[in-house]
């Protein structure tokens, strides 16, 4: 199975919910914060998606998506060299303060 196959999924899933045009500064959303980190390093959907064995339109997909599987999170910090599970951590921690 490849790493972004599509799924079925409920309707109340995180997955087929409409993402907000312009998240509040409480949303946490790991596809906007990757679809960042690859401005910042320069880097493009293609080149991503050929380190972690996929097509660009299924990195266009995980743009939209408020949470990542944790495998391919673990590949994609990998190919970045930047740790996405540092971010989800603050979050719970910011979270917890609330």
């Amino acid at each position: 199975m490849a790493c972004w196959q599509e799924r079925k999924s409920s309707p109340k899933s995180p997955t087929t919910m409409k993402m907000k045009t312009t998240p509040s500064p409480t949303d946490f959303h790991l596809g906007l914060l990757l679809k960042a980190e690859l401005a910042r390093q320069g880097r493009t959907a293609t080149w991503l998606a050929k380190q972690v064995h996929c097509t660009p339109e299924n990195i266009y997909k995980t743009y939209r998506q408020q949470w990542i599987p944790m495998p391919l999170l673990f590949e994609i910090c990998k190919a970045l060299d930047y740790d996405f599970f540092k971010e989800c951590s603050a979050y719970l921690e910011a979270e917890k303060t609330k």
